[in-house]
This record gives structure tokens, C-alpha cells and sequence, in this order.
């Protein structure tokens, strides 16, 4: 059987068409381009690769704009801020459960590393395809061509620039966020694009050879598949020297490692520690690395901040009806106002409760607030807690005691999540004091 050069199968110029002469003249005038001669290329590892890619490219752009969607661009709060015709269906994101923003994150990220060695594959593939020559032969074919320009383009442009964001490596001099946000839609733009010209020809390659006979099929048995239209099968193959089962092994492989690098940043535990392309969580505020411990992402150090300037610091929330000022004399307890003494007499069961307090917020449906006490003790088996409430501990210590007896001790920086109906005891230690939001009671 006769092979011929990809160029002259690929896609035909019709004879008498307006662009025919520059098309023949393009063709006398073939640069130096590389020559592909795997025997493994072909439709059907396309397809294969291409499939894979078809099921889990959507879950990562839709974690990607949920992302987006999460840090409240109806406040202002997310970047970009204007995005023009671009901006999402705007919801509030739900506060339960507290771990769905790590989930979603946690996917867009690591399922977008896995897919890396996935996505080279799928290049390297088609590589025949990119090197044509000429590189168009009509205006259909030029269509083709663009869309591919932006999906190939635009998926090399989120993976690198998402993985200089993950290692604060900003040398591309632009807005991280504004550029991801733009190229993520030039991505999807060339994505969708692909997907409805090229899904009938997968569905044909993907049925062409039998998955299981390729995954038996040895190194001296693998041979070139048929001669497609495409140019993508080599007109003088080389001998083998990876069968294609070896080949889709090596791209899993490589996938199972970058996974096993990752998914401790997401999942914790004894994972954490071998998360090497992710080095959030891997400094932490403590050196014991606890359960309250917190993943520090860039210290005073790294980030160029003078220790002088921090007395004048006032950390801002906006996005609310006002907003939210906390300055370091709130947070040490200055002009705060007193409590009745009487306000928790029932349940007192120890010491001596001298509390004084000071609203920073009070919403809709939260109140934030600073609060201070001298060392007591109460008792909420009759007085349950009424509201959900998150506490901040600023100073001293406070140890909270199931009704089962199982105590839990929390230290200035450790943090909780306080439930409606708790019952157990509240013990405050030390010069107590706590920033607390509670969620007010909706009548």
C-alpha cells in the first residue's frame, strides 16, 4: 500500500476556487517542517485521549466559575470586578456546608493538574495536524483552524498561568485573575467550538479498533492504524518502540503521580505533607501543625511588609450595608462597653463573670462582635445555645466540654463553629477574648 505526504490528503482545494493560486503557491514554498513518523498516531488514540478530556475539562471549568462566583462579584468583592457581558448568574454561596468551597477549589485545581500530562498527549497526537502545510486550504478549513487556535492556545494559557498563580510566580506582569477570567472564556469559546465539529469523528474512531485488543496488543505486534483523511496516521512509520498500551499507561501514570502530589492540599491529613506542587498549607502558623493549625500562604517576610507600619492597619469588610472597620484597638479590647453581670447568672457555675463587649456588625442576618471576660465557667445544659455561632479566640483560653465529658481545648488563633442547641460547658481562662459572628434569629 502506497502512503502518501499528509499535505495531500489533508483537505482538498477545489479546482477553480477563488484562493486556489495562493493555496498551490503556498504548497511550492513548504518550509522546513518536522517530519512525524510514530506509528502510534492515529484517530483512534486521539479519540481515546480527546475523550477523556471531553468528561473532565467541563468539571474543571465549572468549578473554575463557580470559583469566581464564590468570592461575590454582586458586592464587588471578586476579581475582575467588571467583566462586562462576561458576568455569571449572580447567588449567594451557601454557608453550608462549610467545606464546599474546598471541594469545588479542590477539583478545579487538582483535576486541572491531573489532566496536564493528559492534555500534552492530546497534543503530541496531533501534532501532523498542527504542522500542516498549507496551513489552511479554505475558508471552512480556516474556521477549523481559529478554533483550534483558541483551544490550544487557550488551554496553554490556563495551565501556565494557573500554575505560576499556584506558586506565586507573577512574571507575566497582568492581573492573574482578570487574564484566567478572559482566557477561560476564550477556552471554552475554541472548546465548544471543537467539541461539535470534531464529536462525530471521535464517535467513528473510538468504534474503529477494539479498546481491549489494543491493551492486549504487545510492542512488536502494534502497527500504524488505516490512512485517515486527517494526516494524522505517518505516511513512513517508524518501528515501534512503545505499543499504545504502553503509551496510554505512561499518560496515566504520569496522571496518578501528579494526583498523588496534589490531593493532599484538598483532602489533608497524611497527604499534606507530599503536596509538592501545591505549597498552600504546607507553612503553617504553628510548628506542630495541629488540628487548629492554619495554612499560611505568603509571610511578612516573602511579602516585603515593614513591622513599623502594622499600628496603623485597619482590616476593612465591605459589601454589607456598612462597612466593617477593625482596628487593632478593638481587637485589644479598648472601648468596649459592660455587660450586666446578671445576664448569665443561671448558668454560672464558677467564677466570676465580668464581660464586657462591642458590635462591629449588625445585619440582616449576622452580628460580628468583640468580647472579653474574666475567668468563668458556665454550664448550657438549661440554657442551650440559641443561635450558630463562629468564634475567633484573641487571647486567653477557653475549653468547651461535650456532655459526654470529651473536652476541647482552643488557644489565641484558634477558631470554632459553635451550633444552635450546644449544651455542654463554656470554661474561659486567662484574659479572655473572642471575636464572635452569630446569626441572628430570622423572624
Amino acid at each position: 500500500m502506497t502512503r502518501t505526504e499528509p499535505e495531500d490528503r489533508a483537505s482538498t482545494t477545489p479546482r477553480g476556487a477563488p484562493w486556489e493560486p495562493m493555496v498551490r503557491a503556498l504548497e511550492r514554498r513548504r518550509p522546513p517542517l518536522p517530519r512525524f513518523r510514530s506509528p502510534l498516531r492515529g484517530p483512534w488514540l486521539t479519540s481515546v485521549l480527546g475523550a477523556v478530556l471531553l468528561a473532565a475539562l467541563p468539571v474543571v471549568i465549572l468549578t473554575g466559575l463557580l470559583s469566581y462566583i464564590a468570592y461575590g462579584p454582586q458586592f464587588g468583592q471578586a476579581i475582575p470586578d467588571d467583566v462586562g457581558f462576561l458576568h455569571l448568574p449572580w447567588f449567594d454561596w451557601p454557608a453550608s456546608p462549610s467545606w464546599l468551597y474546598r471541594l469545588t477549589q479542590g477539583l478545579h485545581v487538582g483535576l486541572g493538574l491531573v489532566l496536564v500530562p493528559v492534555v500534552l498527549a492530546k497534543l503530541w497526537s496531533v501534532a501532523p495536524k498542527l504542522f500542516a502545510w498549507p496551513p489552511v486550504r479554505s475558508p471552512a478549513q480556516a474556521l477549523e483552524r481559529l478554533s483550534l487556535l483558541l483551544l490550544v492556545g487557550g488551554i496553554l494559557f490556563e495551565i501556565v498561568t494557573g500554575l505560576l498563580n499556584i506558586q506565586y510566580d507573577y512574571v507575566f506582569g497582568f492581573s492573574f485573575y482578570a487574564a484566567h477570567y478572559v482566557g477561560a472564556w476564550v477556552f471554552i469559546g475554541g472548546f465548544v467550538a471543537h467539541v461539535a465539529l470534531k464529536l462525530p469523528h471521535m464517535w467513528r474512531a473510538l468504534r474503529s479498533r477494539s479498546p481491549g485488543a489494543e491493551l492486549r496488543t504487545s510492542v512488536a505486534a502494534t502497527r500504524p492504524e488505516e490512512p485517515d483523511p486527517h494526516g494524522l496516521v505517518a505516511p513512513d512509520p517508524a518501528p515501534p518502540t512503545m505499543s499504545r498500551r504502553g503509551l496510554l499507561a505512561l499518560v496515566g501514570g504520569g496522571s496518578l503521580l501528579v494526583a498523588a502530589l496534589t490531593a493532599g492540599q484538598t483532602v489533608g491529613g497524611p497527604l499534606r505533607g507530599l503536596a509538592f506542587l501545591l505549597p498552600r498549607g504546607r507553612t503553617t502558623a504553628t510548628a506542630d501543625g495541629g488540628p487548629n493549625d492554619f495554612p499560611v500562604n505568603k509571610t511578612f517576610v516573602a511579602s516585603g511588609i515593614d513591622p513599623g507600619a502594622l499600628d496603623a492597619w485597619v482590616l476593612e469588610l465591605t459589601g454589607g450595608t456598612a462597612p466593617v472597620r477593625l482596628d487593632r484597638d478593638k481587637i485589644g479590647g479598648l472601648g468596649l462597653t459592660a455587660i450586666p453581670p446578671d445576664a448569665y447568672k443561671d448558668i454560672l457555675v464558677a467564677g466570676q463573670l465580668n464581660m464586657r463587649v462591642a458590635t462591629l456588625f449588625d445585619g440582616k442576618e449576622l452580628r460580628a462582635s468583640i468580647f472579653e471576660s474574666t475567668p468563668a465557667k458556665t454550664d448550657h445544659r438549661t440554657r442551650p445555645n440559641d443561635t450558630d455561632e463562629f468564634v475567633y479566640v484573641v487571647s486567653g483560653k477557653l475549653i468547651l466540654t461535650e456532655p459526654n465529658g470529651t473536652a476541647h481545648a482552643f488557644q489565641p488563633g484558634d477558631s470554632l463553629v459553635l451550633p444552635l442547641g450546644y449544651t455542654g460547658t463554656w470554661e474561659m481562662q486567662g484574659n479572655y477574648r473572642e471575636i464572635a459572628v452569630t446569626a441572628k434569629k430570622i423572624k
